[in-house]
């Protein structure tokens, strides 16, 4: 099975609400709620093609000190495996804009199991909620 590496944020606001973003139609799992992100390129680090991620579906600016890596899924779907680091982010440049979601969310962790989610981000809001 082949495995993917994928890379998320949770952008935590002053109010200790993270943000999610629902993915857009035509995308695989179309309206389910995610956080930020994406797959890291051949010769990037995890934390550089979060910084590019970021910019590119919400236009803002990250630096990688504001990075804390926090927690990762590991995720068998039908077709491949797929490990997904999660940081966690309170400071950056910019408003944030959804670029490439259909909509986007500041939810406490304990309301996300209101959004329906991909399987590999379910066990990560458990993480949020004792972290929040």
């Amino acid at each position: 099975m082949k495995s993917v590496l994928v890379v998320a944020c949770a952008l935590v606001d002053a109010d200790d609400r993270v943000l999610i973003a629902r993915r857009p139609e035509g995308k695989a799992m179309a309206g389910l709620w995610e956080f930020p992100g994406g797959k890291v390129d051949p010769g990037e680090t995890p934390e550089t093609a979060l910084i590019r991620e970021l910019k590119e579906e919400l236009d803002i600016d990250v630096t990688q000190s504001c990075l804390a890596p926090f927690t990762f899924a590991s995720h068998a779907y039908d077709d491949f495996h797929l490990l997904m680091p999660l940081y966690v982010c309170r400071r950056w440049k910019g408003t944030v804009s959804a670029l490439e979601h259909a909509e986007l969310a500041w939810v406490r962790p304990n309301r996300m199991s209101a959004y329906p989610m991909p399987p590999a981000d379910v066990p990560l809001v458990a993480m949020l909620c004792d972290l929040l």
